[in-house]
């Protein structure tokens, strides 16, 4: 099913989910179709499968690396984890940050304060997971995650209920982030400060991770492709089973990443490891896959590539637009429509995205840290 290092159906997976993150990111919010924009406040479209599904192949790309660094000593693994844990942190940070400045209505640059960058992130969560999920893998194997992982959970919810309530302006992940961080470095939405990757709800993503973990490990562990694929399907099920009936009293909520919305992507999660397994290695169509192996080999680089693309098509202007809008109003909307020049315009973006993704892996350049 896969060898001691690689397995196919993980590498399409995330692929998959670069993929789709960078059609996400690029989609034109009130224009673009609704399963391409995240949920209001409660509640779950494919967009909000797609962060979760990406911290999910983080942990199942952490238990085929885990046990390389193992030998080499407890100082090196620990230097190692912390160099991952610091570098992709820092590199969010400067991807939120950029391009480091601003420029006001007569076309004056000013530098953006550090007073006013904003500290959480998505790159920032994936560090903070990684190192986190990594260290517990490390002194206490796969018993620690799965204890930890459901500890996190309970611990969560427990915390949400008893320091606020589930609305966007009383929930304890927004009390908290105020107190330490202030206003200033959090996420801004329709003039309403909120971060969706806040401290607090680090805790139920890092279950994500771990889960990601103990299902690579059942990957590698030696069995047939039948009863593999059968058991992710069925612990994928259940796993949305428990979930939608836990919404009953904790909704499912991406941005306060609620744990019955942890527990529930993971489960969409296994299930489509399971139907890629069932696809790529029982069935054998692979003619699909080297498009998403190639995303997923550079999947950092590739990622940081698109945000920064992103942010300076936001700042290039063309006549009284950003290039972005120019691009979208002129030559794709006209003709397609708004929604679909909406959906073209992201995918656009993505197959640009593609394009360095290919030319990086035809010369066999591999960007990691």
């Amino acid at each position: 099913m896969a060898s001691e290092n690689r397995s196919l159906p993980v590498d399409v997976l995330r692929g998959l989910t670069l993929a789709l993150m960078i059609v996400v990111n690029n989609s034109i919010e009130k224009v673009s179709y609704g399963p391409l924009l995240h949920a209001p406040w409660n509640g779950l479209t494919p967009t909000d499968v797609v962060f979760p599904t990406f911290l999910f192949v983080v942990g199942v790309a952490l238990s085929y690396s885990i046990g390389k660094y193992e030998s080499l000593g407890e100082a090196a693994v620990l230097g190692k984890i912390a160099r991952r844990t610091v570098l992709i942190f820092l590199c969010g940070y400067l991807v939120d940050w950029f391009p480091f400045f601003a420029t006001d209505a007569a076309g004056h640059f000013a530098w953006t304060p550090l007073s006013h960058t904003r500290i959480p992130g998505v790159l920032q969560r994936i560090a903070l997971c990684y190192g986190i999920a990594a260290l517990v893998v490390h002194y206490g194997g796969r018993r620690a995650a799965l204890f930890v992982g459901i500890g996190a959970l309970l611990a969560y919810w427990w915390v949400l209920w008893s320091f606020g309530d589930y609305t966007r302006a009383g929930n304890a992940v927004l009390k908290l982030d105020l107190r330490l961080l202030g206003p200033d470095h959090l996420y801004r939405e329709d003039g309403f400060t909120f971060d969706p990757e806040g401290i607090l709800s680090t805790l139920p993503a890092l279950f994500n991770v771990l889960a990601g973990y103990l299902t690579g490990q059942f990957l590698r562990a030696p069995r047939g492709l039948d009863p593999a694929t059968a058991r992710l399907l069925v612990a994928g099920a259940v796993a949305i089973a428990v979930a939608l009936a836990w919404n009953t009293v904790l909704p499912i909520n991406k941005r306060l990443w609620t744990s019955s919305y942890a527990l529930c992507t993971t489960g969409i999660d296994l299930v489509a490891l399971g139907a890629l397994t069932w696809v790529i290695e029982q069935r054998g169509v692979r003619a699909w896959t080297p498009f998403f192996e190639i995303f997923g080999r550079n999947t950092l680089f590739i990622y940081l590539l698109s945000e920064v693309g992103e942010t300076i098509l936001g700042q290039v202007r063309i006549g009284n637009r950003d290039s972005a809008s120019w691009l979208y109003e002129t030559a794709l909307r006209p003709w397609a429509g708004a929604q679909n020049g909406a959906l073209l315009y992201a995918l656009a973006v993505m197959l640009g995205c593609g394009c360095v993704a290919w030319a990086l892996d035809r010369r066999h350049i591999y960007i990691r840290l």
